[in-house]
């Protein structure tokens, strides 16, 4: 009874503060795809990735009736940063719907214009409020469609800044923001206020001040390649992302003494920075997610013990006498540095491999039926003979031909010469290379009965099944990295090989490798389908996650090299698409490979069935 009371009064109190209106709440993940597309059509940086922003405490003056409701302490600001535009998770300011939307899209426009103006520090004495006065007039002058939905905004909004009583300075400052607001460029500064007064709150039609991309945090070199930052999402994994105020902090020192005097109440205090030795098969805390949302920073620490990480990294790469077959020495490739700028020259060492142990093998019975349905679907396909009519030569004439010339020489016209039919054959001029990421990643299982690795293991099977019954023209390879002087590439099937029991073992051993350096496993199987003779050449990528490896080949870094290697393929004339069951791929993968150049697997179970059926698609 006392929680059924306790609930009621919370949404009571909670209503009638109005800070929030949870009824016509929108959540970022509704609007997020749509909010990217508007905020890169109007300029934005295409490369920027849209996430959620933090949300933090301003301390500003808040009405009575919401601080007894708790309410409005925290608000979370729209912003950027050189690889992020972040967006509030979730807008519940106003009590329609579609105004929270519109904010949204509001937002995004704001900041592709606030991507246009001059540095902040090139204009000297320029204020954030004079910043987002001229992005404001930025955006209605170059888009006058936006105009009515930001005066909808402003005048739902403007009420709510000034319908609480506050000391004279303070409604001076707040009539001054809501007269920016309603005439942008009018105001140049805001009324001083007297020493002590607490800060205006936030605006949340405008950004939040610009911040620069976060330093990457130091990390031990022989860290666990599944917990690598910007590494592979896997499948399964919620896809709602909470963004946190991060500090570093120094590590707590370890206290080895006999604990002389013991109280029961500090037992969880002591226990916080105890390092325990758990196992790997131990399953996290479930309310460990919630527990850090509910955090307004989250402290990292640096811990620099060398010795067990290189240990353990060391464990991690199979001796010389174990690992796959050497083929060469290396192949030197570029990579594309978005930061300066240029391309560096011979910066990647791609090692090509074979498996040691890949007895041949058949094709496993679960497989055979699907095999078989597909070879049948694919028959169809095989070039086939057929009769050109009105040839200018050919081994039979072509009746209904001769009888059009006959006809136009009795009218007085001049007759067609192309009168013979001719029997030939018509060969598809087509090329297709499948690339397949075999990262450490791809050892998370889909279901209970197989991994990422399984799936991908059965989709080249049963893409070799099927290609093998048209006859084009294909190879079949494979990639991993350990940073970016051993990026491992695995010559499956050549193009001049058959698809065989020999192919087939090599498959069946394939096992997953280490990282994502995407960029360089491109260009190499760009090399490798550029000096094939076919017309159309197709590269169809099959990745699980973002690239990423560990020498800071992660993040924007190297999405915007994959992207470089993707612009080389197209102008080498090939056509690359990606399959991928990466959930967040739509996030990232327009910026790489256009709107059309890929396609997200909801069930990874479903590859095996669906790549032969994309390559159908691409070949039509």
């Amino acid at each position: 009874m006392e929680e059924a009371v306790g609930k009621l009064w919370h949404r009571l109190i909670t209503r009638a503060a109005g800070v929030s209106h949870p009824a016509a709440v929108v959540r970022l993940r509704e609007v997020e795809r749509t909010a990217g597309v508007l905020f890169r059509a109007l300029g934005g940086d295409p490369g920027l990735r849209v996430a959620a922003a933090p949300v933090d405490e301003h301390r500003a003056r808040r009405s009575f009736i919401a601080r007894v409701a708790g309410a409005g302490s925290h608000a979370a600001l729209a912003r950027m940063d050189a690889a992020t535009l972040r967006l509030p998770p979730e807008i519940a300011a106003f009590p329609e719907r579609e105004l929270n939307r519109d904010l949204y899209l509001w937002l995004a426009a704001l900041a592709a214009a606030r991507q246009g103006l001059p540095p902040a520090e090139t204009l000297e004495g320029e204020s954030e409020l004079q910043r987002n006065q001229r992005a404001t007039l930025t955006v209605l002058a170059s888009w006058p469609g936006m105009a009515p939905r930001y005066q909808r905004l402003v005048e739902a909004y403007a009420p709510r800044r000034l319908g609480t009583r506050m000391p004279p300075a303070e409604r001076a400052r707040e009539e001054a923001i809501v007269a920016a607001l309603r005439g942008p460029g009018s105001v140049t500064a805001l009324p001083p206020v007297p020493a002590g007064t607490p800060p205006a709150a936030p605006v949340l039609l405008w950004l939040a001040g610009d911040e620069a991309a976060p330093a990457p945090f130091p990390r031990n070199r022989g860290g666990n390649p599944e917990q690598a930052p910007g590494g592979s999402t896997q499948p399964g994994e919620d896809s709602e992302r909470h963004a946190h105020r991060a500090e570093r902090v120094e590590l707590p020192k370890e206290k080895n003494g006999l604990m002389m005097v013991f109280r029961a109440e500090s037992l969880l205090a002591v226990t916080e920075f105890l390092k325990l030795n758990r196992p790997t098969d131990d399953e996290p805390d479930p309310n460990a997610a919630d527990a850090a949302r509910d955090l307004d920073k989250l402290a990292l620490a640096e811990d620099r013990e060398k010795v067990a990480s290189k240990v353990r990294f060391d464990l991690d790469l199979p001796s010389d006498a174990e690992d796959d077959v050497v083929l060469c020495a290396g192949i030197p490739q570029p990579e594309w540095d978005y930061r300066k700028r240029i391309l560096l020259p011979d910066h990647v060492r791609v090692i090509e491999m074979a498996a040691r142990n890949a007895p041949p093998g058949p094709l496993p019975a679960p497989l055979q039926a699907t095999a078989r349905r597909l070879r049948q679907q694919f028959a169809a396909l095989q070039p086939g003979r057929r009769w050109l009519r009105g040839q200018p030569e050919g081994s039979e004439l072509d009746v209904d031909a001769a009888v059009r010339a006959q006809t136009d020489r009795h009218c007085g016209r001049q007759p067609s010469e192309q009168l013979y039919l001719s029997l030939e054959t018509r060969e598809r001029d087509l090329a297709c290379l499948v690339l397949a990421d075999l990262s450490l990643s791809t050892d998370a299982w889909v279901s209970s009965q197989a991994r990422v690795i399984d799936v991908i293991r059965d989709a080249l099977l049963l893409f070799g099944e099927a290609l093998g019954a048209t006859g084009d023209a294909f190879a079949l390879a494979g990639f991993s990295s350990v940073r970016r002087d051993k990026v491992r590439f695995h010559r499956l099937k050549d193009f001049g090989e058959r698809f065989d029991n020999r192919i087939r073992g090599r498959i069946l051993a394939l096992k997953p490798g280490y990282y994502t350096r995407l960029g360089a496993a491109i260009r190499r199987a760009t090399k490798l389908l550029e000096a094939q003779p076919a017309s159309r050449r197709i590269l169809l990528i099959l990745s699980d996650g973002k690239p990423n490896d560990l020498d800071l080949y992660d993040g924007r870094y190297g999405i915007e090299d994959t992207r470089a290697a993707i612009v080389e393929a197209r102008r080498a004339g090939l056509a690359p698409f990606c399959v991928t069951i990466d959930r967040e791929g739509a996030s990232y993968l327009p910026h790489l490979f256009g709107p059309a150049g890929f396609t997200v697997i909801r069930k990874p179970e479903e590859l095996p069935s669906r790549l032969p059926l994309f390559y159908a698609q691409l070949t039509r």
